[in-house]
């Protein structure tokens, strides 16, 4: 049967189903009331959307009282999103990347030393010279050097005497061993020698104050400073007084031939008047210089045996050197009697030198003949160290590893105690590296 057509009534929209349409707005409408509108319609065209949808559900015949009243419209900036990615392109905030941490304080200028944590502050700097163990060499009480009373001539400046402390200390000395006596007078302005000799000091043209300036430095560089008596009691026909030692007969009679290649002549400690200018001298010099750390003699402090005569002198060498000692503490108590000489029984037999007897600080064993070197040990041993020259070096090693050996002194044989002082350190240098 044929459909019976009915009036239309309005657009004819009412033929539209109306359950999903129902659904399709009601999930707007909570979409909106949720605050998440733009994730269901486009930011620029959503409200253009609304509109339509309310004109058309206007048109809609009977659904007006069915569905709810649609809400204003909520303002663009309410529905802007809590948190925006950032683009790409640009960094992270910093408060993204720290957000676990404290804030980053802004950057301030790197505190001083004292203002650091105390943790830190305490933990001691890296020093590579401070740190390492000591070598045996560094290990000796004595590392001396000898410099013989010429190098303070030319008139040295202040500058070139300072220079020269810091140089040896640079080699790895602490202690200088500096002539300043020597064929019969002083390296300094004596009132003694004026009063007794007419002059006051070796015809050497130095400056004054080159001992002075030579100790204030040893004292910052942490070094001593020994006073050598060079050529002790012995003179040649160079000496300024010779002659007036040959017109007051106060020479021994005969040559000392010690050292084949030099005449020597020996003033006689026997001689009242010979004995107390030594002993004013001695005693004026550590007044004279009361910062000066020892006083030492060596072997020219004796009398050869093959001096003509065969006389016993040493009982007499012996009253002299007690005395001096004696007179040299009394003007400073502070300053050491060093002698350097042979083995005690040689320098006995040949010297006349009996100075186990004698009031001495510290004695170092000659050991220049390297023919005895090993026998010489002993004495080395027994007493206070050794003294080698520049030509034996190759004994360095063994000297320096020997606990026994309590200090070292090297002789410039050569006459050049800077290259000697330089050849001890690359020896040592290399001994070291061989070790390994």
């Amino acid at each position: 049967m044929a459909k019976t057509e009915t009036e239309k009534q309005g657009c004819g929209c009412a033929s539209i189903p109306i359950f999903p349409l129902l659904l399709l707005l009601a999930g707007g409408w909570f979409a909106v009331q949720q605050g998440y509108a733009s994730l269901l319609i486009d930011r620029a065209g959503g409200q253009q959307l609304l509109a339509q949808a309310q004109t058309l559900m206007g048109k809609v015949t009977g659904a007006e009282a069915d569905l709810p009243p649609m809400p204003a419209p909520v303002p663009a900036a309410v529905m802007e999103p809590v948190f925006t990615p950032p683009p790409m392109a640009e960094p992270p905030p910093v408060a993204v990347v720290v957000a676990s941490r404290a804030p980053v304080p802004e950057a301030t200028p790197a505190p001083p030393m004292a203002d650091v944590p105390s943790a830190i502050a305490a933990a001691p700097a890296s020093n590579p010279k401070t740190s390492k163990p000591p070598t045996p060499w560094e290990q000796k009480q004595i590392r001396g050097i000898y410099l013989s009373r010429y190098q303070a001539t030319n008139n040295a400046s202040e500058q070139v005497i300072r220079d020269r402390v810091r140089y040896y200390k640079s080699k790895g000395f602490n202690t200088i061993i500096h002539g300043v006596w020597g064929n019969g007078c002083t390296m300094y302005k004596s009132k003694v020698m004026l009063q007794t000799l007419g002059f006051e000091s070796c015809p050497n043209l130095f400056r004054e104050p080159w001992l002075d300036w030579m100790i204030d430095e040893a004292q910052k560089q942490d070094m001593e400073v020994h006073a050598y008596f060079e050529k002790g009691i012995k003179i040649d026909k160079n000496s300024p007084i010779y002659d007036l030692a040959v017109s007051q007969k106060w020479l021994v009679p005969g040559v000392d031939k010690t050292y084949s290649k030099v005449d020597h002549y020996v003033l006689d400690m026997d001689i009242p008047e010979v004995a107390t200018f030594f002993k004013d001298i001695v005693a004026e010099f550590v007044q004279r210089y009361p910062e000066i750390d020892a006083v030492q003699w060596d072997d020219y402090l004796g009398y050869h045996a093959e001096l003509p005569g065969q006389v016993d002198r040493t009982a007499h060498l012996t009253k002299f050197v007690q005395e001096m000692a004696t007179q040299m503490k009394r003007a400073n108590p502070n300053v050491s009697f060093d002698l350097c000489h042979h083995n005690p029984y040689w320098a006995k037999r040949y010297f006349a030198a009996d100075w186990e007897n004698w009031p001495v600080d510290r004695v170092f064993i000659q050991v220049y003949n390297d023919a005895n070197f090993e026998a010489e040990l002993g004495y080395v041993r027994a007493f206070d160290g050794v003294a080698i020259a520049d030509n034996q070096l190759d004994r360095l090693k063994q000297l320096a590893e020997d606990e026994q050996v309590d200090s070292i002194l090297i002789f410039p044989n050569g006459g050049q105690p800077e290259q000697a002082a330089a050849q001890v350190q690359a020896k040592l240098v290399n001994d070291s590296m061989s070790a390994f």
